[in-house]
């Protein structure tokens, strides 16, 4: 890492953030694409929407698996590209053909596949890029990287929603053949300029993969803040997990708006989301990282009583911009909240546990909302039991609270 006083990015650490941000537009788009609009291609096939969100829920089993075995596989490995950079050029076809894969499919079974190798893919090429970041931003500048990336990821999950649904209704193919041209330009640019510029170095480690889990492992056991990170952020991860599964098919079959209009209605959404995390990172790095997650929890989870309750359009309207921005602050400030927890050594292994927290979260909030969908269906017959997801959204937003509050340095204050 640079060794530069904290305040102001320099020009070049301005640039870093610039171009470690083209695979996380990629990425966000193409996870948006099958995450918000694979239910509606699987509707077709079922119409359980707990089998949809057992499907749309292996995103996070393969957050659990892969990127623990993966981080710590980046941080000793050693090549002329470096440790990292081979994983990321690596998992990128494999995501790329899944999405072609997704546009053609005829069968549960079939998408099931594709969702499942698409997800592989995804992990194999985003766990070792995400530990670019600890690699090449120092600490007290970790809120601004982290709140440049979410800006990224807002460009990339704003486009995938406006668009998505409207390709949509051209075609199943549509979506998700833009989407895998889009994901295999941005992370070939990224890996040129990179290479281009040279590798970067990177902190090493002599330990294995297996001795990587089991020190993950011990630091959920031992390691006060960082499982209350682990089981916070969790929460978190299941409550944006339930809501993006869902939501198209919350508007659509529960309130009866049009696929194309859905689209934009999400799309504009982005507009609150990109503001949240934009002044995320500049906020979190000024008054703490912890302190405005817990708002931003809170802002987040509390506003969904309206939705969960009421198909009046002026109070959801009302509401969602709050629920938006504190989204947009959540998808932007976690990992810079863990980036100071992190051993100099172990950067890649503690991506793996980040993302191990964020699989849990993302594994259970499909299938939690799928579940609560199938049995609200009686007590919120009004939107065919759709607004039953806003229940899990909001409790374990809300819930998160308290654990984010414990999240903190045993040198800190």
């Amino acid at each position: 890492m640079t060794a530069t006083e904290p305040g102001a990015l320099s020009a070049r650490e301005r640039h870093r953030l610039a171009l470690l941000g083209l695979p996380t537009f990629g990425l966000a788009l193409a996870i948006t694409v099958v995450s918000t609009y694979g239910p509606t291609v699987a509707r077709k096939f079922t119409g359980s929407t707990a089998t949809i969100g057992v499907i749309i829920g292996a995103e996070g089993l393969g957050a659990i698996l892969l990127p623990v075995l993966i981080g710590g596989w980046s941080d000793q490995l050693h090549t002329r590209w470096g440790g990292r950079m081979p994983f990321v050029v690596a998992g990128m076809p494999v995501a790329v053909v899944a999405l072609l894969g997704l546009g053609f499919v005829g069968s549960l079974p079939a998408f099931a596949l594709a969702v499942g190798v698409f997800f592989v893919g995804y992990f194999v090429a985003y766990e070792p890029y995400r530990a670019f970041y600890p690699d090449l931003v120092r600490d007290d500048a970790a809120g601004r990287a982290q709140s440049t990336q979410a800006v990224w990821r807002g460009l990339g999950t704003g486009l995938a929603l406006i668009g998505g649904g409207l390709l949509l209704s051209i075609g199943q193919g549509a979506p998700f053949i833009v989407a895998a041209v889009l994901l295999g330009g941005s992370i070939s640019l990224f890996a040129f300029l990179v290479l281009r510029d040279g590798v970067p170095d990177q902190d090493s480690s002599s330990k294995g993969a297996r001795e990587a889990v089991a020190e993950v492992v011990d630091l959920l056991r031992h390691h006060g803040p960082l499982r209350a990170f682990f089981f916070g952020n969790a929460l978190l991860e299941l409550a944006l997990g339930a809501l993006k599964t869902f939501v198209i098919l919350w508007l659509v079959r529960g309130l009866g708006v049009k696929l194309g209009q859905a689209s934009l209605i999400v799309g504009a959404a982005a507009i609150p989301i990109l503001i949240g995390a934009a002044v995320a990172g500049k906020l979190g790095d000024k008054i703490g990282r912890r302190r405005v997650m817990m708002w931003a929890a809170v802002l987040f989870g509390a506003p969904m009583v309206v939705p969960l309750l009421t198909t009046s359009r002026p109070l959801i309207i009302a509401v969602v911009p709050f629920i938006c921005a504190g989204g947009g602050v959540m998808m932007s400030l976690p990992y810079a909240l863990l980036q100071p927890l992190m051993p100099e050594e172990r950067h890649g292994a503690l991506t793996g546990y980040y993302s191990a927290s964020r699989g849990v979260g993302v594994m259970l909030g499909p299938l939690l909302g799928g579940l609560a969908i199938e049995l609200g269906s009686g007590a919120f017959s009004s939107t065919q039991g759709y607004a039953a997801m806003w229940f899990v959204c909001g409790a374990a937003a809300l819930g998160s609270a308290p654990l984010i509050r414990r999240v903190k340095r045993r040198d800190s204050d």
